[in-house]
């Protein structure tokens, strides 16, 4: 197993383990003769996990899939199994509650980006090839490489040689040259060969060098573009990764400064930080994963009552499994009754209520509650309908006086709602409407008479260049519209351009509605990321569940990406002529023609 690579993968398998907190981690190992596979299998809520290591794929794929299942089983039975302490687990709330348990603390966990995997894929260069060397030039053997010349050995002779002839000497001479010249004349055919194949050898060894040459160029180039692409993306992934961090750490400390703010405000009993404060508290009371936390709280500081509207979780979202087993390589499951889960449903709907009572009385450490109106709705099918209905299924108004005096760790839920003059049908699980006894006052002083401004505007109509005023009630009468099919109410405040709240919707569903703030942009430009963070602080400051930020333009990235993870919606001038379109209006949008009449 000797050069085994370790290759790392961390992925959700799926967006239902992503749900439920479950993280996988697969490491596959690769040697030379036999291939590993193996996966941990963790779940968060259970704090359990796996190791599994299979010598195949897909054995290993199949026990991912059965540990998540097991895991899914036994976190629906310990589910089942709090139905029986939801009132109990709430009696430990703090009664002087710290404020600081409400700040955010987690800091950002994005680790530091890691350029070593990419750098050590990419390697070394490729090895320098070296050029080929020249074979050494051919030398003549002879150092004079000149033609010998009859008259160099004449010129060894006398005058009295030739004056009578010919003599030995002479003829000894003539014999020299001719012998000197046929050596010469040998030794310089072979050296003109030897010289003639060189020259072929070196045009060769050059030629060669010179593709070799291209060659370490092109291996340099490609490397060196390769590092660059890599260092930048590395840049761009630690810019982009700082991006993110300095918008968690923006969040973060605008939440906590609202709660610094929020501390300051509750003791002198201001009504949004009483309504916020209610609101916190409620937050951060510890349900099972099925109670979803939705609400609404309104108060009325003169008579100093509380009014929660409460999400109830509908019947079919409440655990049923009671018990897996593993019969003939197969989980069975066994749920409860029908009955027992009415009931478990009817004691679980009184348990949430008086446990959202009691924890509100129990916090309110500045005495601002007399009485607590608690409003309990369901959001399910009705069965003889087939349609989604949105009914208040029990209402109750108690005294903190009266509610103090109570020992909550031995009542009976129901029979406690009763005794409290609790309103609601003789059997919850039907789902049977009842009238709340108080329900949230939406009156502000904010609030001016709206103006019907859809009946104005046609295909003419460039909204770029409305009346900022008319703008606005345009926002209102259109999302008026919106909200009316189940109830909602949309009121437009005073005209101020001051960049506050321009209209605030009232849903009344319980799972996406409640307080709405909504803001209108007659804007020409693109809206900036200021526009939207004030949006969140506005939201923030009245206690919204949501705010909307509409324009006649669009949003610039830095805008939607602060908008990313938070309750807020950013509709641009391509929505809004939609959502116009859709309740039978049409209107256009010309940035050009706005400005032109911006500038006259």
């Amino acid at each position: 197993m000797e050069n085994r690579q370790i290759q790392v993968e961390y992925k959700n398998v799926s967006e239902k383990i992503e749900e439920t907190g479950f993280l996988l981690g697969k490491f596959v190992y690769k040697g030379d003769i036999e291939v590993f596979y193996g996966a941990k299998v963790y779940h968060k809520g259970l704090d359990e996990y796996i190791d599994i290591k299979t010598f195949d794929e897909l054995e290993t794929r199949n026990q991912i899939e059965f540990r998540i299942r097991e895991f899914n089983y036994k976190w629906t039975m310990q589910q089942l199994k709090k139905l029986d302490t939801i009132l109990l687990d709430g009696l430990s709330v703090q009664k002087q509650f710290n404020w600081n348990n409400f700040k955010k603390h987690r800091n950002f966990e994005e680790p530091e980006i890691n350029s070593e995997k990419e750098f050590f894929e990419l390697g070394e260069p490729k090895e320098i090839e070296k050029l080929l060397e020249l074979p050494e030039k051919p030398v003549n053997r002879y150092s004079n490489d000149e033609q010998p010349q009859l008259l160099d050995f004449l010129s060894k002779t006398t005058s009295l040689d030739f004056l009578f002839g010919k003599t030995n000497k002479i003829r000894k001479a003539e014999k020299k040259y001719k012998v000197a010249y046929e050596i010469w004349s040998t030794n310089k055919a072979e050296y003109n060969e030897l010289l003639k194949e060189w020259n072929i050898k070196c045009s060769s060894i050059e030629e060669l060098n010179e593709k070799i040459k291209l060659e370490n160029h092109k291996n340099i180039s490609e490397y060196d573009l390769c590092l660059q692409e890599i260092e930048s993306n590395i840049e761009e992934k630690k810019n982009e990764r700082l991006k993110r961090k300095e918008e968690f750490d923006k969040t973060k400390n605008i939440w906590n400064n609202h709660i610094d703010e929020l501390e300051k405000q509750y003791p002198n009993g201001n009504l949004n930080s009483i309504i916020e404060y209610s609101k916190l508290i409620l937050d951060y009371s510890n349900y099972p994963d099925f109670v979803l936390k939705n609400f609404e709280i309104d108060y009325n500081p003169t008579t100093k009552i509380l009014v929660v509207e409460y999400s109830l979780p509908p019947i079919d979202s409440l655990p049923t499994l009671k018990e897996v087993k593993w019969i003939k390589y197969e989980l069975k499951e066994y749920h409860i009754s029908e009955i027992q889960a009415q009931k478990n449903f009817e004691k679980t709907m009184y348990n949430i209520t008086l446990r959202t009572i009691y924890e509100l009385f129990h916090t309110d450490e500045i005495n601002a509650l007399d009485a607590i109106c608690f409003n309990g709705w369901v959001n399910s099918i009705n069965k003889a309908t087939g349609k989604r209905e949105n009914n208040c299924i029990l209402s109750i108004q108690v005294k903190k006086e009266e509610f103090s005096k109570i020992d909550l760790s031995f009542v009976d839920p129901k029979t406690c709602f009763k005794t409290f003059k609790g309103v609601s049908s003789s059997k919850l699980s039907a789902i049977a409407s009842i009238q709340p006894i108080i329900q949230l006052n939406r009156k502000d002083k904010r609030f001016v008479e709206s103006q019907n401004v859809t009946q104005n505007i046609d295909e003419s109509t460039n909204l770029a260049a409305m009346d900022w005023e008319e703008f606005e009630h345009l926002i209102r009468e259109l999302f008026e519209k919106e909200f009316s099919y189940n109830g909602g109410e949309v009121k437009v405040t005073q005209a101020s351009r001051d960049g506050g709240v321009d209209a605030i919707a009232f849903d009344p569903d319980p799972i996406r509605g409640g307080k709405i703030v909504i803001q209108a942009k007659r804007y020409t430009n693109t809206v900036g990321v200021s526009a939207v963070r004030d949006l969140y602080g506005t939201v923030m400051n009245e206690g919204a569940n949501k705010g909307i930020l509409v324009t006649t333009s669009d949003y610039g990235p830095d805008s939607y990406e602060f908008a990313k993870g938070k309750p807020l919606t950013l509709l641009n001038g391509g929505n809004l002529l939609y959502l116009l379109e859709k309740h039978g209006h049409n209107a256009k949008i010309d940035i050009e023609e706005a400005r032109r009449l911006m500038k006259v």
